[in-house]
């Protein structure tokens, strides 16, 4: 398989979705769909009646009808729910999780990567967190049934997906451990596609990516994984979304930012004696970087803020317009906030009005853990095993053994980014849940896709210009799609300005 060099990258909750995701694919780089929180994601569009038809006619393709069809029995509104009313509730999931949660994972990865996949022969990919532990066996699964061709994976060490990935494909059990705080041993939790009524012989093994954020890294889960590593994607700390801490002691400047150091510089020179194809992430979307990575021997870049704000982005079409609005009036920043998210990473938060970045609309916001995704697993003090995430309400946090400051400027994520693709929920007590957007510290500079006389742009306009501009032969016409070759107004004067 011959690696592309544009990497789009995985994206929040279906900000990255399928349509995205199909239309990179189709210019011949990696479309990457997020598979986080795709259960509730496939519900949500099924309870909103499914207009266009999407999630069914994958659905249909699914290689276990009698799943798909529980799944649509259970989920599907036809002509959508009443806009006002709650989206129906999806369990959590637990060490045990349930039968119709299983189906519904493997069901809603299946559709998005087959989606993402529909129409062309290009290259798909699934990104996932390391750190949402518990659903990663049964969303590789389902990505791997719509034959995906790459997962990729950081937000953590994810040391033992390669034999996940290594085991589904053989069409064998899966084991995964899972992490226990409060002083309790991790815990073995396994998956058997056969279990569950859809057991295979075997499946197109994918290569597998892990995100890494140093050298070091990269030579550990070279030595210790429990499969091959087919790459890495090098990750900075202006990237968006989740980043790695830094290096050592934390430090936080004066604008209560973590402080990075030369400890957290990545020697590109030395990610290439690994022996491994890379590709690097964070401000990296120009045609001179790609060029500098390139050079030293990598494979490309992964392209994450660029495509986050294009067209095709999943992103609210409201919010993407009036960002764009602000980041040509030069008045949208973004803050890597130490505290946000729940996982203890460093979270990029988009300082967007009317979202959970404005201090009173997140206090004023009723702290619930509806979703779960980013809850751990932790020791009670009877020796047993629950739940807890530092988001949750403070009482029922402090109450299963946590501490009072963990809970701290916690912003429930799962929550936020269903609402960053307009499908929040609607609670009983009448409270919509608010937004929390994220981007890299480059967010600015996507006016450079805007040019003169517009708010908008493609990602047929991002990947021609970095490849173009780099020397790369492309084509706009590569795309089945005229309205978007319509639409291109970027000249390439203006984009060799730009280099």
């Amino acid at each position: 398989m011959e690696h592309p060099q544009i990497i789009q990258g995985g994206m929040g909750i279906a900000v990255s979705g399928w349509n995205l995701a199909n239309h990179v694919s189709k210019l011949g780089q990696l479309g990457v769909v997020s598979g986080t929180a795709l259960d509730n994601v496939c519900v949500r569009r099924l309870q909103m009646g499914d207009p266009e038809g999407n999630v069914r006619r994958a659905i249909r393709h699914f290689p276990f009808p009698d799943v798909a069809q529980r799944v649509l029995n259970r989920y599907y509104v036809e002509g959508g729910k009443d806009p006002g009313k709650a989206f129906a509730a999806v369990p959590m999931f637990t060490l045990e999780p349930r039968v119709e949660l299983v189906e519904l994972t493997v069901v809603a990865n299946f559709v998005e990567v087959f989606l993402a996949g529909e129409g062309h022969n290009g290259l798909v990919g699934v990104n996932l967190l390391t750190k949402i532990q518990m659903p990663n066996m049964a969303s590789i699964f389902g990505a791997m049934l719509a034959g995906v061709d790459y997962v990729i994976m950081g937000a953590g060490i994810p040391r033992e997906i390669p034999g996940v990935i290594d085991a589904l494909s053989d069409g064998k059990e899966a084991e995964l451990k899972i992490s226990v705080e409060g002083g309790g041993e991790d815990v073995l939790m396994r998956f058997d596609p056969k279990a569950f009524g859809m057991g295979v012989d075997s499946l197109k093994r994918p290569n597998f990516l892990a995100i890494i954020s140093s050298v070091t890294l990269g030579q550990a889960l070279l030595k210790r994984a429990t499969g091959e590593i087919n790459g890495f994607v090098v990750e900075l700390p202006v990237a968006g979304g989740h980043n790695a801490p830094p290096r050592g002691k934390l430090q936080i400047d004066e604008n209560g930012e973590p402080v990075y150091g030369p400890r957290d510089e990545i020697d590109l020179a030395k990610i290439a004696a690994l022996g491994k194809p890379f590709w690097v992430a964070g401000s990296f979307a120009y045609p001179h970087r790609l060029r500098e990575v390139l050079e030293v021997g990598g494979q490309g870049i992964q392209v994450g803020t660029a495509f986050a704000y294009c067209d095709e982005s999943g992103l609210d079409p409201e919010f993407r317009a009036n960002a764009l609005r602000q980041v040509r009036a030069g008045t949208l920043g973004v803050f890597t906030d130490p505290v946000a998210s729940p996982t203890g990473f460093p979270f990029k938060v988009v300082q967007s009005p009317d979202s959970l970045a404005e201090q009173n609309i997140y206090e004023e916001r009723p702290r619930v853990c509806n979703l779960g995704y980013l809850r751990s697993v932790y020791k009670r003090d009877d020796g047993q095993l629950g739940y807890r995430c530092a988001s949750e309400p403070v009482r029922s946090y402090i109450k299963k053994g946590g501490e009072c400051a963990e809970t701290e400027g916690r912003k429930c994520l799962c929550n936020a980014l269903m609402a960053n693709i307009g499908l929040p929920q609607h609670r009983p007590n009448g409270y919509v849940e608010k937004p929390l957007f994220t981007a890299g510290d480059d967010l600015p500079a996507v006016v450079r896709f805007l040019g003169q006389e517009r708010d908008n742009y493609t990602a047929a306009e991002v990947v021609q210009y970095l490849l173009e501009s780099c020397g790369i032969k492309f084509s706009v016409d590569t795309l089945d799609d005229e309205v978007v070759r319509e639409k291109r107004k970027l000249g390439n004067e203006e984009a060799k300005i730009l280099v």
